[in-house]
């Protein structure tokens, strides 16, 4: 399939030094405000890559369920071929593709474990389907067939049908400590707009502006 005709001219936006903040995190809110407002579907929808220790890259879509001055968390099963990547290698990189704003957001760092303490306190707020759901799947593991998913998940809710469903020891959040944080913005002609913040010693941002 030929696919050399198929192209889009970006126009919707420009983006510029003077319209940027000096802090990368308070960047990235204004644009994921912007976002939440125009992407019809999971804007928090971010592409995670990881690598394990024969340099084997993987790359799968997750859910971000916060980010503040600290990083970006998301949550999954600690068994999980992403979870034994990061205990490998702790180096990933995030993308964010907010395609209808013709947006990057890319972002390098260091995924470390959450508390559990923090752990819990997201998942008290997650619907009981899900809750029991994390009990079930052997994330990343060969299974026979979505029968013994289904079945699995029945026998799950027999066994929490009274009261809280409790946190498996196996699933729980990471935190991606980011030192390098890429705004991307199309432009026509290809000469996209990009902007990279760097983690100093110091803990300031160096922020530089990127050929396309």
């Amino acid at each position: 399939m030929d696919l050399s005709q198929l192209r889009e001219e970006y126009k919707r936006a420009e983006l510029s030094r003077n319209t940027l903040d000096d802090d990368p995190i308070k960047q990235f809110e204004k644009w994921f405000k912007e976002a939440m407002a125009t992407v019809e579907k999971d804007p928090n929808a971010m592409s995670l890559a990881t690598v394990n220790a024969i340099g084997q890259p993987s790359l799968r879509t997750v859910l971000l369920k916060y980010f503040d001055e600290r990083g970006f968390v998301f949550f999954t099963n600690y068994e999980s071929r992403k979870a034994r990547d990061i205990g490998q290698n702790p180096r990933v990189a995030l993308l964010f593709p907010w395609l209808v704003l013709e947006r990057q957001v890319k972002i390098e760092g260091i995924a470390e474990k959450v508390s559990f303490a923090e752990t819990a306190r997201y998942f008290t707020t997650r619907p009981r389907g899900s809750q029991i759901g994390a009990w079930v799947s052997p994330q990343s593991s060969v299974i026979e067939s979505r029968n013994f998913l289904l079945q699995k998940f029945e026998e799950m809710k027999v066994r929490f049908e009274k009261g809280q469903v409790p946190v498996p020891k196996h699933w729980g959040g990471y935190r991606v400590v980011p030192h390098v944080i890429e705004f991307w913005q199309g432009r026509p002609n290809r000469l996209h707009d990009r902007f990279q913040y760097s983690r100093q010693a110091d803990g300031s941002w160096l922020i530089e502006r990127l050929a396309p």
